[in-house]
């Protein structure tokens, strides 16, 4: 499984998405209250930039004029033919068995994991010797897409 850097946590504030590039596929990452979701940036139905579409949520009713507002910002709308999918799962709302778009797994982890893999896989190797060392602040965390 590959890991992806995509944004740090500031960058796609409650409510927001950012649309990127992951190992030439789109993909709109998410944040519902805190919450990060990845999904394939192309609806199944007819190919529409389906990470686009608005979001929404889901109106019950247990009676004439007694409505509920459920899920705020979990269902994503096609900007095409609003058809609807679940942001938490890639699960379409109204065939749920059958369709869907791909969603990604993601993380929101403290410090940056891509620097550290890339000194491992040039063969860097600790020395015998260690430096005087301070004490670090992370103030940064960063959303992370697995694909």
């Amino acid at each position: 499984m590959s890991r992806h850097v995509v944004a740090t946590i500031e960058e796609i504030g409650p409510g927001e998405r950012k649309i990127v590039e992951i190992e030439g596929r789109s993909v709109g990452v998410f944040n519902v209250n805190g919450t990060f979701y990845a999904l394939r940036n192309q609806c199944p139905h007819a190919g529409a930039r389906l990470c686009d579409g608005v979001l929404t949520g889901l109106v019950t009713s247990t009676a004439p004029g007694d409505y509920t507002y459920l899920r705020s910002g979990e269902i994503l709308r096609c900007p095409w033919h609003g058809w609807e999918f679940d942001i938490t799962t890639g699960r379409s709302w109204f065939d749920p068995a059958r369709t869907r778009v791909r969603a990604y797994e993601t993380a929101v982890e403290a410090d940056d994991p891509v620097a550290g893999d890339e000194l491992g896989r040039s063969g860097y190797r600790a020395g015998p010797y260690e430096a005087e060392r301070y004490e670090v602040e992370v103030r940064r965390q960063y959303v992370i897409v697995h694909t």
